[in-house]
């Protein structure tokens, strides 16, 4: 069976969302746990968009883990999620690619 062209173009450009998408939610991510790790100002917008927009993408993680050490508890419950999209994301863009 022969893909034509135009078809397989779009699923290599889908499987680009997919796996940008995945790559922001991750950095957004990440970037919570450096900023809330380093200290960083919350009344500053940026540093409270990102924990804002962590916290929603973290939701279904929230207090998955209850360290008593603030650092490992925020490194576990933000980073897990980030894992986890990152997988999910790069796994299914391969698997669009191989359609």
């Amino acid at each position: 069976m022969c893909m034509s062209t135009r078809a397989r173009y779009r699923n290599n450009e889908a499987a680009k969302v997919i796996v940008v998408l995945a790559d922001l939610t991750a950095l957004i991510l990440g970037l919570w746990i450096l900023f809330a790790l380093l200290d960083a100002n919350r009344a500053n917008d940026l540093v409270s968009f990102v924990h804002a927009a962590a916290g929603w993408l973290a939701g279904w993680s929230h207090d998955l883990f209850t360290m008593d050490a603030d650092w490992l508890r925020t490194v576990l419950n933000y980073g897990l999620p980030a894992v986890v999209y990152v997988c999910i994301g790069h796994a299914l863009a391969s698997r669009i690619r191989r359609i």
